[in-house]
């Protein structure tokens, strides 16, 4: 498959633009998220994570069996001063709910929409494509698409436009322009796991493509080795870095998937509200459903 055979929306928004497929979020968008909130209840997509403590010890790099996050320093607390620490923070780590900016992997030479790494990424920091552009946050409806409902989707598995038809026929709730998914393939992440995880492959991205997808989110990625011979990482190659599309890497789906088999409904409102941190290339969050 060439490079031309891939859907690409580089361009679409103009040559300077940081939202990509966020500018897919117009009112009508947030306000069928906002019809979806109805009892009230919440559900947390982000993995928990223990910070390991470095009193005594070395940084650790990031690197298996690393933690995501270390508590590099503990105040006692001494008035009139209150306890506090400093975390070292890995945006990145697998064991770390976190959403991807676009700088964080170029692909040809530019990142998304087109520009130079020299001119996006300069020794100053990130220019162009960082989480700047999610300062605002990310509201909109949100879609789970449960592709082993009850159970987890066989190892390596190569997921297609078919499982997500599948999974969104399931949920009853299809997906519209402007909408974000949810996908649960029932596989959290492990060091020590034998089995090659599943994983996406270009036919699935075109499906997100092909029906105006605005965010990604789920427990299943990019595996390794790779699932699709064809694209070694459709994600974050392709969706991320040809659409635009921001991904929420790292995503905990049980509880989502048991609220909506609860409730009997598989849509919501999604609100994704990193901390204001600019120029990084990808920042920890904790998107919240709300029923």
């Amino acid at each position: 498959m060439t490079a031309s055979e891939l859907p690409d929306d580089r361009g679409r928004w103009g040559a300077d633009d940081e939202l990509g497929t966020l500018n897919l979020i117009d009112d009508a968008a947030r306000a069928r998220a906002a019809e979806e909130v109805r009892v009230g209840r919440s559900v947390s997509l982000a993995l928990p994570v223990e910070p390991a403590s470095m009193l005594g010890g070395p940084f650790a790099p990031p690197s298996p069996p690393s933690p995501p996050v270390q508590q590099a320093l503990l105040h006692t607390g001494t008035p009139p001063m209150g306890m506090s620490e400093v975390l070292i923070v890995t945006p990145h780590h697998p064991a770390l709910t976190h959403l991807d900016a676009f700088a964080h992997l170029p692909v040809d030479g530019v990142v998304y929409p087109g520009m130079p790494l020299e001119d996006a990424v300069t020794a100053g920091g990130v220019d162009h494509g960082s989480t700047t552009a999610f300062a605002v946050g990310i509201t909109t409806r949100g879609v789970l698409l449960d592709l082993a409902p009850g159970g987890r989707l066989p190892s390596a598995h190569a997921i297609t436009r078919a499982d997500l038809d599948a999974a969104e026929e399931h949920s009853g709730a299809q997906v519209l322009p402007g909408d974000a998914v949810v996908v649960r393939s029932g596989w959290g992440f492990s060091w020590d796991s034998e089995e090659p995880a599943p994983g996406m492959t270009v036919d699935a991205i075109r499906w997100l493509h092909d029906r105006g997808v605005s965010l990604y989110a789920g427990d299943v990625g990019d595996s390794f080795p790779p699932t699709d011979p064809q694209v070694p990482m459709p994600l974050h190659m392709v969706a991320l870095a040809r659409l635009g599309m921001p991904l929420v890497d790292s995503v905990a789906t049980d509880d989502l998937a048991a609220t909506c088999a609860e409730l009997g409904r598989y849509a919501f409102l999604l609100s994704v509200a990193p901390p204001r941190l600019h120029g990084l290339t990808g920042v920890p969050v904790n998107p919240q459903a709300i029923f």
